[in-house]
């Protein structure tokens, strides 16, 4: 890349101007969708309109309006930064601009899409800075905001309210589609990935007959592919709650008072919600994307069935104590009674106590919420991710699965390799997590080990082979998982 301090960049609204950091270029807070304020609020995403002059892009845009993240007593505090004016954003590193904005020597495209259970997170936190990752591996990566919480996925279908976080994930990829040239990306090699809700919404974004030709692989970071799709009728049930508890279920056109309550407010009457539905062991939030909504027209099961995801290669893997991240802190689950537990996982799956039963002989001498967790850790998580490896592998798909099993050495929650532990490895961005219960001091081999993860990922975006010494994954065959530690 020539050495220019502030390159710039004509996109189809205007031009960005953004900043060369250690040698890649950064872009932040480019619009890929107007304000969803005003009318838009709970409309689908639409077109930016164009700026004149040059835009500044060398900071991120507002997080999109959310509550504090129930996990912050693992992965540390943030302090709120949400705006629900200019929140459709997205942000664009990439280690090499085209000289002469041709499209030769283009580069692969990660779009990556951040995690907080459809209720919290932005694509434009530090912890999610693409700069270490794009130079990792020559790759251009994209992070994208999406509207979460009752803003993304209050379900109201009648009135065209549906989904709407999916929606604006769609639009994520579709502005990259039309603008990614212009920053040296090849519209013919592009990897969508995410982290959690992330990596649920990656693999569905790769089997959507909407969006799935355009992608040639996935990346899913601890997917909670146990937790199917949120049934219609739920749903339904729970838009009514929170309607209620806005003193709006009177049976009238909601739209006009929902635009018109401040978003804060949306926000506590959210939460209401959530506390009137929780239950020890049950990690669903209230809304998250609907089965037969937009962008989800059948389960992932289905569309594996159907082939949807054949052709694609897939990196995907899960960290080894999923759940500390949800229930070490949660004293509902750290009092639970073995019956107790038993009776919370034969709720969920099939023959659940007796898989409890063998999970508690298995585990010798570990306490009910001990068995409870690694029990969930497999049920809501692992299952389904060797499920989806299995069967892609069966049908001779490329195939790549690790398992992150770092913990850090001073652990007094025990939280051991805690569900999103991997961020900081993936990302290479250890200094964004300066009180991180889960990564603890980040030392030399610590960053090493975070070396070692993040050029393996960027090298499967470039290539779809992550490192020479880890072979594919062979269907039900343990030894062929990657483990890092």
């Amino acid at each position: 890349m020539n050495v220019i301090e502030h390159p710039v960049v004509n996109t189809e609204s205007g031009s960005v101007q953004g900043t060369i950091e250690d040698g890649v270029a950064a872009f932040r807070g480019i619009p890929y969708a107007a304000s969803p304020v005003g009318e838009r609020r709970f409309a689908a995403p639409e077109r930016h309109a164009k700026w004149p002059g040059l835009r500044d892009a060398a900071h991120p845009g507002p997080s999109v309006p959310q509550s504090p993240s129930r996990l912050e007593a693992v992965m540390g505090s943030r302090t709120p930064d949400w705006n629900e004016d200019g929140s459709l954003t997205l942000n664009v590193w990439t280690p090499r601009l085209p000289a002469d904005g041709s499209a030769s020597h283009a580069l692969p495209v990660l779009v990556w899409f951040h995690g907080g259970g459809f209720t919290s997170g932005s694509g434009g936190w530090d912890w999610y800075d693409g700069r270490n990752l794009a130079a990792a591996g020559e790759i251009i990566v994209v992070t994208a905001n999406y509207r979460v919480g009752p803003l993304g996925y209050l379900y109201l279908p009648e009135l065209g309210i549906e989904n709407l976080g999916v929606q604006d994930q769609v639009a994520a990829l579709a502005w990259v589609r039309r603008n990614i040239a212009v920053f040296g990306g090849d519209l013919g090699n592009v990897t969508v990935g995410g982290q959690s809700a992330g990596a649920f919404s990656a693999l569905y974004l790769a089997v959507s007959p909407v969006t799935g030709p355009y992608i040639n692989r996935v990346i899913t970071q601890s997917g909670p592919f146990g937790l199917a799709p949120q049934n219609p009728e739920e749903a339904t049930d729970h838009a009514q709650g929170f309607l209620d508890i806005l003193g709006l279920g009177g049976g009238q056109d909601p739209r006009a008072a929902l635009r018109a309550v401040p978003a804060d407010r949306l926000l506590v009457a959210y939460q209401q919600l959530s506390q009137n539905l929780s239950r020890p062991g049950n990690v669903a939030p209230p809304m998250y994307p609907v089965l037969g909504a937009s962008g989800i027209p059948a389960t992932w099961q289905q569309a594996l069935a159907d082939g949807r995801l054949d052709g694609k290669q897939l990196l995907t893997g899960t960290t080894r104590n999923e759940m500390t991240s949800f229930f070490a802190f949660d004293p509902r689950i750290q009092a639970v009674t073995a019956d107790q537990a038993r009776s919370t996982v034969a709720g969920q799956i099939d023959a659940g106590a007796e898989r409890f039963d063998r999970t508690a002989t298995r585990l010798s001498n570990a306490t009910p919420s001990d068995v409870l967790t690694e029990l969930e850790t497999e049920v809501v998580f692992r299952d389904g991710t060797l499920a989806i490896a299995d069967h892609h592998a069966d049908a001779g798909n490329t195939t790549y699965v690790y398992q992150f099993d770092y913990a850090p050495a001073n652990d007094p929650a025990h939280l051991g390799a805690a569900h999103c532990v991997e961020l900081p490895f993936f990302f290479n961005t250890f200094d964004a997590y300066p009180d991180s219960a889960m990564l603890g001091e980040a030392t030399a081999a610590v960053r090493s080990l975070g070396d070692t993860f993040s050029r393996a990922a960027a090298a499967f975006a470039a290539t779809g082979r992550p490192a020479a010494q880890w072979h594919p994954y062979e269907s039900a065959n343990p030894a062929t998982i990657r483990h890092f530690a």
